[in-house]
């Protein structure tokens, strides 16, 4: 029994970081196509090119990968009980993820706004906004391994 729980975390850790790759590749790609998006002209033929492309990611990459991020991790917390007693890096952790969330949500409301021909922001704009998954993850990863408190 102990060997099937101990293969089925194994199974699960490995979910998890699949699906987390999955996520993050969209989280750094789709600002990226907002960049050259904002370049566009309204209702142009690229411009509606970019809305595909855009609906495909946030649709068949993003939002599945997240939920599935979501999920695996919340078993891996039940499992291993890793937020039980001073474990100061999970919380932390868990707050940036909240950040990454909160990004994919602004993402999704950007994509919104381009397929209501609306530029509310520059090129300038979402090649700032394109960093701020990159530190999020980077934050992520070192809390994960070197669990500095």
């Amino acid at each position: 029994m102990i060997d099937f729980i101990s293969n089925a975390y194994l199974w699960l850790k490995a979910v998890h970081i699949i699906a987390v790759i999955a996520w993050m590749a969209g989280l750094l790609y789709l600002p990226r196509l907002f960049v050259y998006h904002a370049k566009t002209q309204v209702k142009s033929e690229v411009s509606t090119y970019f809305l595909i492309m855009e609906k495909k990611l946030l649709r068949f990459i993003m939002l599945p990968s997240m939920l599935l991020t979501f999920l695996s991790g919340g078993f891996l917390v039940l499992v291993s009980g890793v937020t039980q007693g001073s474990q100061g890096w999970m919380h932390a952790k868990l707050v940036l993820v909240l950040f990454l969330s909160f990004m994919h949500g602004l993402m999704v409301r950007w994509h919104k706004e381009f397929v209501a021909d609306k530029r509310c922001h520059s090129e300038v704009f979402f090649r700032v906004v394109n960093e701020v998954p990159t530190v999020l993850m980077i934050l992520i990863v070192i809390l994960v391994i070197v669990k500095p408190f």
